[in-house]
């Protein structure tokens, strides 16, 4: 057991559960870390999208009362059916375009150009956003969201496959953008996170489970822990955090996130490609 890997493992394991959720890109973070750590190559990205699983596992768990009433009131009570079929209804829209578009994608803007630029617009988006968004909140809880609204959020995801995007980023924002709360948005990216991840994990490891062996398991399993543990600490400091701030911290991280990828791209320290 090489434990030099392992400690790799972890590293790269606290970066997703600590990006995961926020609004600023888990996949950006993961190739600057992977890049630095020397964990670059095709199994290591499967294993960045397979340790998502970690991360979803801690969302469960924070939300495991919600969801636990949400199924056990399924066959009686029509609030718990909306959620469920809006949580559906926001994940297709991934499915379809990621399957029709997801290689094309990682062939073509995996580039320091386009990942700064998405960090950058991202940062100016959400500043904008926050400026507006108080004045247009119409939806202030996750069970009054109708499937039009749903729908909406699900199309925004798919903004997310442009690396550097923001699964949560773009999520929360354009849910806010569409007169959700920011609770709400929040509470709706985290729910709809919970298909998503786990729907690209177990494809990602059907597709290229000619690159794994049994011998990868200790390395897969600490990534899977420490993003466990990593998401389940960001996600109950998130929740606290946006019931008194609002996300333009963040705005202004993707900024100047975006301009180290630029100067990592220029120094020859990462390859922004895949």
């Amino acid at each position: 057991m090489d434990t030099i890997l392992l400690i790799k493992a972890a590293v790269m394991g606290i970066v997703e559960g600590l990006t995961e959720f926020l609004p600023v890109s888990s996949t950006g973070h993961l190739i600057l870390a992977g890049a630095l750590l020397g964990m670059d190559d095709d199994k290591a990205k499967v294993f960045d999208i397979a340790i998502q699983t970690g991360a979803i596992l801690a969302v469960v768990m924070v939300y495991w009362q919600k969801i636990r009433d949400t199924v056990s009131a399924l066959p009686t009570q029509p609030k718990a059916r909306r959620l469920v079929l809006n949580v559906l209804i926001g994940f297709l829209p991934a499915v379809v375009l990621g399957l029709l578009f997801g290689k094309a994608i990682k062939a073509h803007l995996f580039t320091p150009v386009v990942v700064a630029s998405t960090f950058i617009i991202g940062g100016f988006i959400i500043l904008w956003a926050e400026r507006r968004a108080p004045s247009a909140t119409r939806v202030h809880h996750v069970d009054d969201m109708t499937m039009l609204d749903a729908l909406k959020v699900g199309l925004v995801q798919c903004f997310a496959m442009i690396p550097g995007t923001s699964r949560s980023g773009s999520t929360i924002i354009g849910g806010m953008l569409m007169g959700l709360s920011r609770t709400a948005a929040t509470d709706f990216s985290f729910f709809l996170a919970i298909p998503t991840l786990i729907g690209a994990g177990a494809y990602s490891l059907y597709k290229e489970r000619a690159l794994l062996s049994m011998a990868d398991a200790p390395m897969f399993a600490v990534g899977l822990l420490f993003s466990f543990i990593s998401a389940w600490l960001c996600v109950r400091w998130l929740l606290r955090y946006i019931s008194t701030h609002n996300f333009v911290p963040f705005a202004w991280y993707r900024i100047a996130f975006g301009i180290v990828v630029l100067a990592t791209a220029w120094s020859g320290l990462v390859v922004w490609a895949e």
